[in-house]
């Protein structure tokens, strides 16, 4: 009973913690424009919220690099069972404009799994608030098949 309490509201208000793996900070702002009255994607029941260990879903943006990917994997590996992961921008997604660069690895596939990509340079807020919801909505199928 009190197990089906948790995971019901783990589903219905999910945490989610940003992380920037070294962005030029376009999609960080409009991540940030999401929080803001004008979009509120708190609607949802999203909390923003800054320790891994409490987060649900994970946002990344930027390319990761030799030098964050450690980072990146190691805030993963905090994030308690089950998580989502999505992918903001072109950068998130591919590396973007910087995927040739000699220091960078790619996307963030390439370190940690994607669940939902939102394409853009930058993403819009729309864009962004749209993968948060499908992100939750496999978010949610993730707790379901936990319990």
């Amino acid at each position: 009973m009190f197990k089906s309490i948790i995971k019901n509201s783990r589903a219905k208000s999910p945490w989610i913690m940003h992380f920037d793996c070294g962005s030029c900070n376009g999609c960080d702002i409009e991540v940030l424009a999401c929080l803001t009255p004008l979009y509120d994607v708190e609607r949802f029941g999203v909390v923003n919220v800054g320790n891994p260990k409490h987060a649900d879903v994970l946002l990344v943006t930027g390319t990761v690099n030799h030098r964050n990917k450690k980072v990146l994997k190691n805030i993963y590996d905090q994030m308690p069972e089950p998580k989502a992961v999505i992918a903001i921008g072109a950068c998130g997604a591919t590396g973007g404009v910087f995927r040739d660069a000699y220091n960078v690895v790619g996307g963030v596939d390439k370190v940690i799994p994607v669940d939902v990509y939102v394409p853009g340079c930058p993403a819009k807020p729309e864009a962004i608030i749209d993968g948060v919801v499908e992100g939750l909505k496999k978010f949610q199928q993730k707790v379901e098949q936990a319990g």
